[in-house]
C-alpha cells in the first residue's frame, strides 16, 4: 500500500529497565515516531545535546548518580520535525561517605550541651543511627543527636550510620571533655601571667637605661678638660708653726714688684677672689730651726693651704 510523504508524528519515549533504576547498571532510552521518509533522532538531557542518527536508541553502560535527570527526543525529516514528552530518569545509590560534626566546635566544657550532626548523599534518602564505640544499643536516631549534660562519661568515640534500601555508611567521631575546675584555673592564672610580663618588661628597660648612663660617665669631654684646666691652676704650699704658736696666722701676701698702674685697677678689683697664699713660718727663740732633712719627714703641726695662682698673675710677674 502506498503511504504519502509526512512528517514524523509525535515521538514515544521508553526506558528498560522499566522499574527502578540503580547506580552501576545497564540502561536503554528508545525514541520512535511515524514519518515517511524514516526519520532521523536526536536524544536530550534538559538542553544539552547527546546522539543524533538514525536509530532512536541511547544507551548508559554503567549509570551513575549524575545522569539523573529529563530527557526528551526529537523526530526529524525533510517534512517535519517533532519533539516527545519529558521522561524522567531516577537512579537510586546507597549513601556516600557521611560527613559528621559537632557544636560547639571547641573545646567540650563538662555541663555544656553538645550537638552531633551527620549528612550523607543517598537515593532514597537514607536514615540515620547513633552509636558509641563499644556499644551495642544506639544511642539515638536522626540526624543530629544532642548531649544537654556533657559529662567526662561521655567521652569517647562515637558513629554515625547511614542507610537506606540500596546500601550503608558510616563515619566516627570522637569527643573530650574539659573539666570546669582546669577552665577555672586557665582564667584565673591569664592576669597573673600578664601582671609578671609587664613587671619583666619595666624591670629590663629600666635596667637598660641604667646601662646606658654608667657607659657615657658623669661626663663628657669638656667637662673632663675644664677640670684638667682648673687642676692645673692649683698649687699648694706649707705653712709651719712653732709648738709654742697656738693661734695660726695667715697672710694675704702679693708678688713683688708687682705695681699697680691706673689702667689695671679695674682688673685687679675683678681679680680680688682670686688670693694667693704663701707659706709663713713661725719659730720660736728655745726652738732651733728645721734643716732640710727634718722638713721632709712628717710634721703634725704642718698644714696645707691651696694657693690659686691665675694665668693672668703669672703674666704680670
Amino acid at each position: 500500500m502506498f503511504s504519502p510523504p509526512d512528517g514524523p508524528k509525535l515521538p514515544s519515549v521508553s526506558v528498560s529497565p522499566s522499574a527502578e533504576i540503580v547506580e552501576g547498571s545497564s540502561v536503554n532510552l528508545t525514541c520512535s515516531s511515524d514519518a515517511n521518509p524514516a526519520a532521523n533522532y536526536t536524544w536530550y538531557k534538559e538542553n544539552q545535546t547527546l546522539l543524533q542518527g538514525p536509530g532512536g536508541n541511547y544507551y548508559f553502560t554503567s549509570i551513575s548518580s549524575k545522569d539523573s535527570g529529563n530527557y526528551h527526543c526529537k523526530a526529524e525529516n525533510q517534512h517535519g520535525l517533532i519533539n516527545s514528552s519529558s521522561l524522567s530518569i531516577d537512579v537510586q545509590y546507597g549513601p556516600k561517605l557521611p560527613s559528621v560534626s559537632v557544636s560547639p566546635s571547641a573545646e567540650i566544657v563538662e555541663g555544656s550541651s553538645v550537638n552531633l550532626t551527620c549528612s550523607s548523599d543517598a537515593n532514597p534518602a537514607a536514615r540515620y543511627t547513633w552509636y558509641k564505640e563499644n556499644e551495642d544499643s544506639p544511642k539515638a536516631s536522626g540526624q543530629i543527636f544532642t548531649i544537654t549534660d556533657f559529662r567526662a562519661e561521655h567521652s569517647g568515640n562515637y558513629y554515625c550510620v547511614a542507610q537506606n534500601r540500596r546500601g550503608s555508611q558510616s563515619s566516627t567521631l570522637h569527643l573530650s571533655v574539659v573539666a570546669e575546675t582546669w577552665k577555672s584555673v586557665i582564667i584565673g592564672t591569664t592576669p597573673a601571667v600578664f601582671l609578671v610580663t609587664v613587671w619583666l618588661c619595666v624591670f629590663l628597660l629600666i635596667r637598660k637605661k641604667r646601662t646606658s648612663k654608667q657607659l657615657q660617665g658623669p661626663g663628657d669631654g669638656s667637662d673632663n678638660r675644664e677640670q684638667s684646666e682648673e687642676q692645673d691652676e692649683l698649687h699648694y704650699a706649707s705653712i709651719h708653726f712653732s709648738k709654742n704658736q697656738t693661734d695660726p696666722v695667715y697672710s694675704n701676701i702679693r708678688p713683688a714688684g708687682l705695681r699697680k698702674h691706673e689702667g689695671q685697677e679695674e682688673e685687679e678689683e675683678e681679680e680680688d677672689d682670686k688670693v694667693e697664699y704663701a707659706a709663713v713660718k713661725f719659730n720660736s727663740a728655745s726652738t732651733p730651726p728645721r734643716t732640710r732633712g727634718q722638713e721632709t719627714g712628717e710634721d703634725p703641726d704642718v698644714c696645707y693651704s691651696t694657693v690659686n695662682k691665675t694665668a693672668e698673675l703669672n703674666r704680670k710677674l
